[in-house]
């Protein structure tokens, strides 16, 4: 990514880390893979790829700080994570972006895993 976005794209990474933090520890695992690899894979991108990155990554830190607080809130005990992903947006991804999503949709949904995508036990702070 260009030099300009180094420093913003250090705290996100950081911020999205802490984030994974309150998964449950196998969910945690995946995504804090996931956020590596994928933060890898658009070090040398340019600089309209990087912005859109860098803004849908933005809005996934949100949408989790607000999971996070709302499980913490929530006295059923039961913690929910994650999102709908409209048709219109999967329409918009790459083939190999697609691929990606059907790999990590094959792991997040092995039947070892001790969690599930919408439903896990909340976490202890």
């Amino acid at each position: 990514m260009p030099g300009r976005h180094i420093s913003r794209v250090r705290a996100l990474y950081k911020r999205v880390l802490q984030l994974h933090r309150v998964l449950p520890p196998d969910l945690k695992a995946l995504g804090d893979q996931y956020v590596k690899d994928e933060f890898r894979r658009h070090k040398s991108v340019g600089s309209d790829e990087a912005q859109r990155f860098l803004q849908e990554w933005e809005v996934y830190a949100t949408v989790l700080s607000q999971q996070a607080n709302e499980n913490r809130q929530n006295s059923t005990g039961k913690a929910c994570f994650g999102t709908f992903l409209p048709e219109e947006k999967l329409n918009d991804f790459r083939d190999e972006q697609i691929g990606q999503l059907q790999e990590l949709m094959q792991e997040a949904t092995k039947p070892n895993r001790q969690f599930s995508i919408s439903e896990s036990t909340k976490p202890k702070f």
